[in-house]
């Protein structure tokens, strides 16, 4: 069965004084799918969020959620949207149980607060006062507000921005959560890792265009390149051997880029007939972050220490 169009934009484009922020994107956000906008700060996630939530106007272009347009969106269309906001804070002397309250009585449509707490894993939590939570349980308890109104599509923006590594793994299996009881989640990132653990499709967005999208395999298959068998111990003055591709890094360990994961058991062949030795041996495979390189020439990390 094919699933629905819940998001579909076209030609989007968002000038401020002058200043081309969104340069003609379009994409499309599927029902009960994770839909991931990735790229640096300042490469045009936030405004394509608030845009498709109806905070802002664009210049230009068609957004459509759920079939309505932007200019002529009903409150019913907007009652079946979440949003957790870049930088999500609430009243610090509210309680996890009475935040989520307060934030259901804006909304006509509503879920029950046991579940939510329930579903963000925060029953330990319910009476404890936002002001003394950690990060992470404080973007737990901003996901669930999402949730007051259980809507249909929720709007993630930059949900883990700031979270050491265990508390993002918090936030993440709460969104996870989300897609298991059939929510549409349109997630904003500039963590690689977290659109590739989380996203069925990804859109690669770089000075406000997206210059690739799909799912992690496609976009991988298109552009990220290859695995890699990646040899430690071995001895580089015999480098010759493994071919002209090989490669040595600051480590002294051997790569050799291998362009179809068949060729892994050639390679292993290849080691078995003519000796050689080597300590360990891994098999990598590109990720989201060499996909990201290829498409723009350089790293999130480099784009946002130039900003």
């Amino acid at each position: 069965m094919k699933k629905k169009d819940v998001i579909k934009v076209e030609g989007l484009i968002k000038r401020y004084n002058g200043i081309t922020a969104l340069d003609g994107i379009s994409f499309k956000v599927k029902e009960g799918e994770i839909f991931s906008m990735v790229g640096p700060n300042g490469a045009g996630k936030t405004t394509t969020v608030e845009i498709c939530e109806g905070i802002k106007k664009p210049t230009s272009g068609t957004i459509q959620l759920f079939g309505e347009e932007f200019s002529t969106r009903s409150k019913g269309t907007r009652e079946k949207i979440g949003v957790l906001p870049q930088e999500f804070r609430s009243f610090e002397r509210l309680t996890v149980r009475e935040t989520l309250k307060y934030y259901s009585s804006l909304y006509k449509r509503k879920r029950d607060i046991d579940e939510i707490i329930s579903l963000m894993d925060l029953e330990d939590k319910k009476n404890e006062l936002y002001m003394n939570l950690s990060g992470g349980l404080k973007q737990r308890v901003g996901v669930g507000m999402a949730l007051v109104n259980d809507p249909e599509l929720v709007f993630l923006d930059e949900p883990t921005t700031g979270l050491d590594p265990r508390a993002r793994r918090g936030v993440w299996n709460a969104i996870k959560s989300l897609k298991e009881e059939g929510k549409t989640i349109f997630l904003t990132t500039h963590y690689m890792e977290e659109a590739e653990y989380l996203a069925d499709r990804v859109a690669i967005v770089h000075k406000g265009r997206i210059v690739g999208q799909g799912s992690l395999s496609e976009l991988i298959s298109d552009h990220g390149g290859h695995y890699s068998v990646v040899l430690r111990g071995f001895d580089i003055s015999n480098i010759e051997i493994l071919g002209e591709e090989a490669s040595v890094d600051s480590e002294q360990n051997v790569s050799i880029p291998v362009h179809d994961p068949k060729g892994i058991s050639n390679i292993l062949s290849k080691f078995m007939q003519e000796g050689v030795k080597f300590e360990s041996m891994e098999v990598k495979r590109a990720n989201l972050e060499e996909v990201f390189m290829t498409l723009t020439g350089t790293s999130i990390e480099e784009e946002e220490a130039a900003a």
